[in-house]
């Protein structure tokens, strides 16, 4: 949804998407460049690279940046995240970026503190707060398990509004070219509450073939990620679910985009059709 009436001129220059091969950075530069607007990709990989641990990569992928998608791996959370955020909004603006838009976390209250670093760097600032995302079912660490036909999980009988990353990518996009969105924090959740005997449900009516969930510990959770070379403090933001600080909807998508956001069963049905999930 774009307001051609009300785009600003934070447009006219690149935008630098960092994470820009990930779950919504990919989906935020490719709505950028279906629209004929030049786009950055801010990554290890990118021409110039960018690299969040290496400050000295930042002035090169900001130079003529106009506007900035800014996500942050592994956690905006995580010790040292604020630290990183705050130094790179400093940088963007002193480079001549005018707006950063934000991926944070909801319910994360260490977040909030890279959140304020953004906003006194002195940018235009959007920041969008997200609950997990469903494609962490099909493109991220719980991929291999729904191949596998099992879902073991510390989360309990917690329930989680899962929203598309469509849906924050189409957030995000409005955010860097309509000024309406310039101070705003849009906190964005699916339409419905699902327990993740519920999600086990939903992939396997999608996929057609049997999804088990089984809850495991803490622990257990975080000895699998070590095994598999992932952050063990990943299994610390599951206490996001389990303590239910996150277990109501919330309606940025509507505020943002004047739209519902997408179910989690359409999501379901659309990865399975991408052939995803096959064994």
């Amino acid at each position: 949804m774009t307001n051609t009436q009300n785009t600003s001129t934070a447009t006219d220059n690149t935008t630098l998407v960092i994470g820009g091969t990930g779950k919504t950075g990919r989906r935020v530069a490719e709505r950028l460049t279906a629209r004929g607007l030049p786009v950055r990709i801010g990554s290890r990989s990118g021409e110039p690279p960018f690299v969040w641990e290496d400050p000295g990569t930042w002035d090169a992928a900001l130079e003529g940046v106009g506007s900035v998608y800014v996500t942050y791996y592994p956690d905006l959370s995580f010790p040292g995240a604020a630290e990183a955020v705050g130094a790179f909004a400093k940088a963007a603006v002193a480079k001549g970026a005018r707006r950063l838009v934000l991926l944070s976390g909801r319910g994360e209250e260490g977040a909030r503190v890279s959140e304020d670093k953004l906003k006194e760097s002195g940018a235009q600032w959007t920041v969008i707060r997200a609950s997990w995302f469903s494609q962490n079912f099909s493109e991220s660490f719980f991929h291999g398990p729904v191949v596998a036909g099992e879902l073991a999980l510390p989360t309990g009988d917690a329930v989680e509004p899962f929203v598309d990353a469509d849906d924050i990518a189409d957030v995000a996009v409005a955010a860097l070219t309509e000024d309406r969105h310039v101070g705003k924090t849009y906190e964005l959740s699916g339409p419905r509450l699902l327990s993740f005997h519920d999600i086990a449900a939903e992939l396997s009516k999608a996929t057609g073939r049997q999804i088990t969930y089984i809850p495991v510990t803490v622990d257990e959770y975080r000895k699998s990620l070590e095994e598999n070379g992932l952050p063990a403090e990943f299994a610390d933001l599951f206490g996001l679910i389990l303590d239910g600080r996150n277990a109501h909807l919330v309606h940025g998508v509507e505020e943002a985009l004047g739209r519902k956001p997408k179910d989690f069963a359409d999501f379901a049905r659309d990865a399975a059709a991408s052939g995803v999930w096959n064994p």
